[in-house]
């Protein structure tokens, strides 16, 4: 499900999550999800963004990949908020052709002009140390050859807390969502000041 969230026509430019049902408000209300809370947090501090939630539940790096260029081509952001790779981890695809992938879709959003936040992700430790540390790392790797900034864990002070998490013990909550939403804000804040959306 692909979810579109708008600020005022008059933005100074347009903000595109680009993640997975963790950004797609799987489970809850989309107005709980905390990209829509992204969206009234910017309205909240004047900055003149629009915000478009291109999430899909499920969604891969290979689907991210194979859809990054449609997707920027339509929208024109001035910052990109890449979220994707939970569903490699999950299906314990190869963190090489993740990394690939993911370094696709920030190289198309670079040649858009967009500038890109990644944001990543960890696998829980049933996954076995080898795959889980390559995991985590592949963000650090993406985000250190593509210069780009870097949230290393979307799920930070989230993860390990079965109160933030809804019966499947995978997504998270409406309750979680605000702290999300503060993690991803200290990667995003920085862009925000440094651009003309920054009042």
């Amino acid at each position: 499900m692909v979810l579109f969230a708008w600020c005022p026509a008059a933005a100074a430019g347009t903000i595109l999550v680009f993640g997975d049902s963790l950004s797609a408000a799987y489970g809850i209300g989309a107005r709980q999800g905390w990209v829509t809370l992204l969206e009234e947090r910017l309205r909240q501090e004047k900055r003149d963004y629009t915000v478009v939630n291109a999430s899909i539940s499920g969604e891969t790096s290979s689907g991210g990949a194979a859809r990054i260029a449609e997707a920027v081509r339509r929208t024109q952001p001035s910052i990109v908020i890449l979220a994707l790779g939970s569903n490699d981890g999950l299906r314990g695809l190869p963190v090489a052709q993740m990394k690939a992938n993911l370094s696709r879709i920030v190289r198309t959003a670079k040649a858009a002009g967009s500038r890109v936040l990644l944001v990543g992700n960890r696998m829980p430790p049933n996954y076995g140390r080898k795959y889980t540390e390559e995991f985590h790392a592949a963000f650090v790797e993406v985000a250190k050859a593509d210069r780009i900034p870097l949230v290393p864990f979307l799920l930070d002070r989230v993860a390990g807390n079965p109160d933030y998490f809804q019966a499947d013990n995978l997504h998270p909550t409406a309750a979680a969502q605000p702290i999300i939403l503060d993690t991803v804000w200290k990667g995003l804040a920085p862009m925000l000041d440094a651009s003309s959306g920054a009042r």
